[in-house]
């Protein structure tokens, strides 16, 4: 993007620590996913555990189809906000909270065959249709953070084709998988692969099958008509929905962390305290790894100046990166 003088000091303007968001930027994301979901039939679901702005999800609701959730509150979130589609999952559910979701989620996905005979009779009862769907784990996935791999081995997170009985799918409408983070269509094509030769036969009795989210659909490199022949290819294999849910692809690329500097000091390096922190603004950074851009630098040594940007917690590692500035900084 183009920062401008004006556009910049408007960020520089605000109080910090602040989350800014590029509504056009947003607008612009949202249009792509639109061109998905006409092309070919699917539905696309925002991934709140991805992003949760929900003073937008008017906004975004008016492109997309629901939400997906995680947790109760989750999934109370998007029915308050966008209300429509609410799909939740989670590795277990709380026996007290099950009531509760039963009476605002349309989709429930269960982790295992355990969790779904345990609920079964309630989900029976209840006067609301509701979709359920079991999570797969096809043991195949492309990550390189054993933190992110929902595949990786003794993973609890959906059953394995040696531990999925037939029987206990009946009154199953569908199949999710979730085993990719930021990546492209190329990833998904391998995968499928895997999930046909494994659950493809199951396919054929469902109503519909979820992709999960980890596409990053929006990004500049990602090869958008390969996701639209993948998903028609499938649908009409199966005569079944495709769902996906993104979350960052949402709002990729679309906003700012605007942050303060609080002091500079040295400690054999030069060092700039923020009014922000990866631990608490940004946990991806610690977690992942993941390195912000930030706006007019470089690495470190490629200009003038370098700081080590540290956040403002009691936590040693609150570390955000070392970046170079072509001015000093300064409080």
């Amino acid at each position: 993007m183009d920062y401008s003088v004006d556009y910049l000091n408007t960020l520089k303007n605000v109080p910090t620590p602040s989350y800014i968001v590029d509504k056009q930027l947003l607008q612009k994301n949202l249009e792509i996913l639109t061109y998905v979901k006409k092309q070919t039939q699917c539905k696309i679901l925002l991934a709140q555990k991805g992003y949760s702005q929900f003073s937008l999800y008017p906004f975004i609701g008016e492109y997309l189809d629901g939400v997906t959730s995680s947790s109760l509150f989750e999934a109370k979130l998007g029915r308050e906000y966008m209300n429509s589609e609410v799909h939740i999952y989670a590795p277990a559910y709380i026996p007290s909270e099950f009531k509760e979701i039963i009476s605002i989620a349309d989709h429930i996905v269960f982790n295992s065959t355990s969790q779904y005979k345990k609920y079964k009779q309630q989900l029976l009862k209840s006067s609301k249709k509701i979709d359920v769907g079991i999570r797969v784990n096809p043991e195949f996935s492309e990550l390189s953070v054993p933190i992110y791999d929902p595949c990786s081995p003794y993973s609890r997170l959906g059953v394995t084709e040696k531990n999925l009985d037939p029987s206990e799918l009946v009154g199953i409408d569908g199949l999710h998988f979730h085993t990719m983070c930021e990546q492209n269509s190329d990833t998904l094509e391998r995968t499928l692969q895997v999930i046909e030769k494994k659950f493809g036969k199951y396919l054929y009795n469902m109503k519909w099958i979820n992709f999960g989210g980890g596409h990053h659909i929006t990004r500049d490199d990602y090869d958008v008509e390969k996701l639209i022949k993948i998903i028609n290819r499938v649908a009409k294999k199966y005569d079944v929905m495709v769902y996906l849910e993104p979350g960052e692809a949402i709002a990729l690329n679309c906003g700012y962390l605007v942050t303060s500097v609080l002091d500079v000091m040295n400690n054999g390096i030069d060092i700039a305290i923020l009014d922000t922190s990866a631990s608490t603004h940004m946990p991806d950074v610690i977690e992942m790894p993941y390195r912000p851009v930030i706006i007019g630098t470089k690495q470190a040594l490629k200009n003038p100046y370098t700081y080590r940007l540290g956040g403002i917690t009691c936590l040693a590692g609150d570390v955000i990166g070392d970046y170079s500035f072509i001015k000093p900084l300064k409080e």
